[in-house]
């Protein structure tokens, strides 16, 4: 992981096309802004691990079997 110290107004770039920018501090909470193409899926951790988590509850084992059966 890579740590990094940023102020307000302060920005990261990812990959050429993606802009992280701190826009408040108040406290322990910190405002941020994400610039990316629409391509790009932006999630907070816990809802995507919730998504993962529904994925796979959703494929079963049957599920599985049953696309076997018809490749």
């Amino acid at each position: 992981m890579l740590a990094l110290t940023r102020k307000k107004d302060e920005a990261l770039i990812l990959n050429n096309n993606i802009e992280i920018r701190i826009l408040d501090i108040r406290g322990d909470q910190i405002k941020i802004g994400i610039e990316a193409p629409r391509e790009v899926s932006i999630y907070r951790k816990e809802i995507y691990q919730q998504i993962q988590e529904v994925n796979k509850e959703s494929m079963s084992t049957s599920d599985v079997d049953a696309l076997n059966k018809l490749i």
